[in-house]
């Protein structure tokens, strides 16, 4: 039966991790976990890797939290710019191979290779992060982006000085225009004057919008030269270089996406630019599929974290939304009554 899980609260704990490299030239991270016999978690990272300042960093806290209160043994490979299909499904295929198990596919681009390896290893659970398999040993991890994406928009319109405000796309695909639609919504709602201006970094299969900062910087550039004020990135690694183009632009707004980004360390020198976050408890999934496996119960089918349970939110570091949280709460209440329906695509 396919149901739907409830969020469970997940604390960020950092894990000591040994780097080495696989033969044929993606990041590899291994640890030795406490060797009693617990199990070994394999995740497979989509292009950036851990330290993406991002979407891939909110899986890699789920994976780190797992490793500490749940004492497993993980391995960790990264996606590389320009790989084929068969690269991804050799990657998930070496780690059920290898005896781990769940194996998680970070990231939508992972769906095709992801439901052959399952095929293959109908005894290894598989995470499937952003999409959605039918495969009987699939747990489909997704969230309601869109949701989250209007809680910014209206943001966006409440802090932007002439209601000319960007959104940043790394790829031009179904996902991420799920966040455009939500985010142009959220605005339009508001301010309906507004304007938004969406422009992605890649089209395609070409999935280097998501690793590309100095895309992101420059794509930044050039929304606020055109008097642009308030810009949210949902480009993961790209989305870092947005941001640090908005810090260099007194008076702009940067937005930013999957993780407290303020809260980087990477970005610290520009957290007094970021606005906020959406972020999507990406973590929070990848620590219950791993506790569900280890009890011996696996989590299959689709598990969806909504606005309702805080599966998608907006951060609140630096109080930046202290002045319009009551109509952010209002908005937020709004959509869990089903009064406001978000668009999924523009």
């Amino acid at each position: 039966m396919r149901r739907v899980s409830k969020i469970v609260s997940a604390s960020i704990v950092t894990a000591a991790l040994a780097l080495s490299a696989t033969a044929c030239g993606e990041s590899s991270t291994e640890s030795s976990g406490s060797g009693d016999g617990k199990i070994k978690v394999g995740m497979a990272y989509d292009v950036g890797g851990r330290g993406d300042n991002s979407f891939n960093d909110s899986a890699a806290r789920g994976l780190d939290k797992a490793k500490a209160d749940l004492g497993v043994e993980t391995k960790e490979l990264t996606a590389k710019t320009g790989e084929t299909p068969a690269d991804r499904e050799q990657r998930l295929v070496s780690l059920a191979e290898g005896g781990y198990n769940p194996v998680v596919g970070v990231g939508f681009a992972y769906k095709d290779a992801l439901e052959k390896a399952a095929a293959k290893y109908p005894k290894t659970t598989f995470g499937l992060v952003d999409s959605v398999s039918e495969k009987p040993n699939v747990s489909s991890i997704v969230f309601t982006e869109e949701q989250g994406s209007y809680l910014a928009g209206v943001a966006a319109a409440l802090k932007s000085k002439d209601g000319q405000i960007g959104f940043i796309g790394g790829v031009d695909i179904p996902l991420i225009k799920k966040f455009a639609a939500g985010f142009q919504q959220g605005v339009k709602d508001t301010k309906p004057d507004a304007n938004v201006q969406i422009q992605y970094l890649s089209t395609g299969t070409d999935m280097s919008g998501f690793g590309a900062p100095d895309k992101g910087k420059a794509a930044a550039k050039g929304m606020l030269d055109k008097g642009i004020d308030v810009i949210y990135s949902a480009a993961g690694g790209s989305g870092a270089g947005a941001i640090e183009a908005v810090a260099a632009k007194p008076g702009a707004w940067a937005i930013g996406v999957d993780s407290d980004q303020a809260k980087d360390p990477a970005l610290a020198k520009y957290a007094g630019s970021i606005l906020t976050s959406v972020v999507k408890n990406v973590d929070t999934g990848v620590f219950e599929l791993v506790k569900s496996v280890q009890g011996g119960k696996p989590m299959t089918g689709t598990h969806a974290y909504s606005l309702a349970e805080n599966g998608v939110s907006l951060t609140t570091t630096g109080d930046h939304l202290k002045d319009i949280q009551a109509q952010l709460d209002e908005a937020k209440k709004k959509i869990v009554d089903g009064q406001i329906k978000v668009a999924t695509t523009l």
